[in-house]
């Protein structure tokens, strides 16, 4: 995963827009993104376009990544912290 996000970042610095990607525009930007998203699944079934989806969560992980970047965390553990936390409020039915 650190290959992906140094990925990222390289391509977005060498551009120079790390100067306007604060965490406050990333978050922005990832909203918008998660609409376009949605706009998919607006009507249902027939309106999926999986060209589409694709390209907008992969618009969605280069934000969330080099938000992760910027704001130096660890997905790894704050994913782990959270699915434990899931788990507590929600376990397994027998």
């Amino acid at each position: 995963m650190n290959d992906l996000i140094n990925k990222i970042i390289e391509f977005r610095d060498s551009r120079g827009w790390n100067e306007t990607d604060s965490p406050e525009n990333m978050v922005k930007s990832l909203v918008i993104e998660a609409s376009e998203l949605l706009e998919n699944f607006q009507w249902g079934k027939v309106s999926y376009n999986h060209k589409n989806i694709e390209e907008e969560l992969a618009d969605i992980t280069i934000l969330l990544f080099a938000l992760i970047h910027d704001l130096n965390l660890d997905l790894e553990k704050i994913v782990d912290s959270k699915l434990k936390k899931i788990a507590k409020k929600y376990p397994i039915k027998k």
